[in-house]
């Protein structure tokens, strides 16, 4: 079978088929699991960390780890639940980390002056409509910086749900909390952007 014929074939096959075809030693088709996902993935990430190369670095990571452990996916789950599960986890310990890096700077330098990199996701597809792309791209920066404002556990959840579109119970699942504290936590989150999105109008 061709490289090209062989890519072909993984694209027409389930993700649990491409899984059980990795675990026999065919990277190819894991290939095609990250192409499959990443886009996606890649969107959650950046919604959490608000920063275009943090998000790549992190779903690099997650992919790594999940290629690294997929002997131990049991199915019980589809694997883009379980591989948002490894990247968000990531995702946490990477804010947890550039917080603790953040207090240690301001402590060895009162002054401290913190970089922040202004990302954007690139959107070519608005050129012919220069009116349309300025509107969504102010949109875009008042969401974006709405929802840097949260907390991570408020981020956190209004991307899973909203951008991710995971269900109520696969987030639960995920964050290890009840569907009731997920609802109470959404909504609070819902609360916030509306508010700031109300004020920055």
């Amino acid at each position: 079978m061709s490289t090209d014929k062989e890519a072909e074939t993984y694209q027409e096959l389930s993700d649990e088929e491409l899984i059980a075809i990795t675990l026999q030693g065919k990277t190819r088709a894991f290939d095609e699991l990250t192409h499959r996902h990443s886009r996606k993935l890649h969107v959650m990430l950046y919604q959490m960390l608000n920063s275009e190369a943090d998000a790549y670095d992190v779903a690099q990571e997650a992919f790594l780890k999940a290629y690294r452990s997929l002997r131990y996916f049991n199915g019980q789950s589809a694997f883009y639940t379980w591989l948002y599960t490894i990247a968000a986890n990531h995702a946490r310990n990477f804010i947890r980390k550039k917080k603790r890096e953040r207090t240690d700077r301001i402590d060895d330098d009162e002054n401290g002056n913190q970089h922040e990199k202004n990302d954007e996701l690139a959107d070519t597809s608005l050129s012919a409509d220069p009116v349309r792309g300025a509107y969504l791209k102010d949109l875009r920066k008042q969401l974006k910086n709405a929802l840097a404002q949260l907390s991570p556990s408020h981020r956190e959840v209004v991307t899973l749900c909203d951008i991710a579109g995971l269900s109520y119970p696969q987030i639960a699942k995920m964050l290890h909390i009840s569907e009731g504290t997920l609802r109470s936590r959404l909504h609070y989150a819902h609360k916030q952007l509306q508010g700031l999105l109300s004020d920055a109008q």
